[in-house]
């Protein structure tokens, strides 16, 4: 990165009206009592001031890349294993399968950290998932998610073991705790990364949307570490745990004073189980071609002889026609099924990029140039109103004969 440097000797009241003109942002400022420039925090970095504005007055200047002392220090990928009551969440396996991959590049370590109480063992099966080594603060006063003791214990793990990235499951549990891990290491952090690369100079290549899913920014750290990201679930696939547990358990003290906080939880009440599309093997997918109460209808009832769910697409639930929790794509839900049916989507990239690692895709639409034809395993040019009866008869009678 760069930044934009202002030279008072060169500001006159000319130039300084003819930049505040020419930014299209507004974020150039002129106090002309005192003949100062200023560029406030609306700035863009769009440069147009340098190269459009008077010579000299505005220039931009690229910051210089310094290493920390003992950047080299820091190796290994790190994975914060997620659970909920000891039971490991997919996210967590699926972070280390990548993690495996990142780290072949650079040949370090896998290390995977685990906070709670009565998680050794679970710690321990991590190790046929590829972990080389398996950390477990495990202590009965850690039984309950608080955020200041996992913050603090995982901090100073950090500052005893040095890993050069973490990765963390883009959970709720994982959303609330890396922003302040991050933090207090004073690095970076990048979050809801969709894709990751290393490259070979221990660079972590952190990639996710931007501006509403219509770019996909690969953001990089190189001057700070740990490099941070958190990770959506079913973006990578789960890997198969080998026969036997290669690597270490290493078990940490924990001191009294990582225990402080200022919550106590008096009681925990279990949320409600809730369907979520990210589990669901059988989707039925709905787009704006089919959003109307006769479209949702049929797609309910597919779903149900499938015994599958149904899902969206952005535009209805933003108009409140499904709940928010239902929708697919980069600004919703991340899938992966075994069979998904898009009726009257157009496939926007947006909404391909999160579920386009299913294993079968069939898509319904009138417009055969629909960019959805171009991911689906198989497609049906016509009319969602006038195929799916047609389908729900098939499988009825497909079901009458097996039963």
């Amino acid at each position: 990165m760069g930044k934009l440097k202002i030279h008072p000797s060169l500001v006159t009241e000319s130039a300084a009206k003819e930049l505040t003109k020419l930014c299209p942002f507004g974020a150039i400022e002129y106090e002309e009592k005192e003949n100062r420039l200023e560029i406030n925090s609306a700035c863009r970095m769009c440069r147009l001031c340098v190269k459009k504005g008077p010579a000299g007055v505005i220039t931009y200047e690229e910051d210089q890349k310094t290493e920390e002392p003992g950047h080299a220090l820091w190796r290994g990928v790190c994975v914060y294993v997620d659970h909920t009551g000891g039971e490991i969440h997919r996210v967590s396996y699926e972070l280390l399968g990548k993690a495996k991959e990142l780290a072949a590049v650079t040949g370090e370590p896998v290390y995977a950290l685990l906070i709670g109480s009565g998680v050794t063992e679970a710690g321990r099966s991590l190790l046929r998932y590829g972990a080389d080594r398996v950390y477990v603060y495990d202590r009965e006063e850690l039984s309950e998610f608080l955020v200041e003791p996992y913050a603090e214990l995982f901090f100073r793990w950090i500052g005893e073991v040095h890993p050069s990235a973490v990765l963390v499951g883009a959970t709720e549990l994982g959303r609330a705790l890396a922003p302040r891990v991050a933090a207090r290491c004073k690095t970076g952090l990048t979050a809801d990364c969709t894709a990751l690369e290393m490259k070979e100079n221990g660079e972590l290549v952190q990639i996710r949307p931007a501006f509403g899913g219509n770019i996909m920014a690969q953001i990089v750290c190189p001057n700070r570490r740990p490099q941070f990201c958190t990770v959506r679930y079913k973006v990578f696939p789960e890997p198969t745990p080998g026969k036997e547990a290669v690597g270490e358990l290493i078990s940490l003290p924990v001191p009294e004073e990582a225990l402080r906080s200022g919550v106590d939880v008096l009681s925990v009440t279990e949320k409600p189980k809730e369907t979520d599309i990210s589990e669901a093997d059988v989707i039925v997918a709905v787009g704006r071609g089919a959003m109307s109460d006769a479209g949702l209808a049929l797609a309910g009832e597919l779903a149900d002889a499938l015994g599958g769910i149904v899902a969206c697409t952005r535009p209805l639930a933003e108009g409140n026609r499904m709940d928010a929790k239902r929708q697919i794509g980069l600004s919703g839900r991340t899938v992966k099924p075994k069979f998904i049916l898009c009726l009257g989507i157009s496939g926007a990239v947006q909404f391909a990029a999160g579920m386009k690692g299913s294993d079968c895709i069939v898509a319904i639409n009138k417009d055969k140039n629909a960019p959805i034809f171009d991911i689906a395993h198989f497609g049906i040019v016509g009319d969602v109103f006038e195929i799916v009866p047609l389908l729900l008869e098939k499988i009825r009678e497909v079901r009458s004969h097996v039963s």
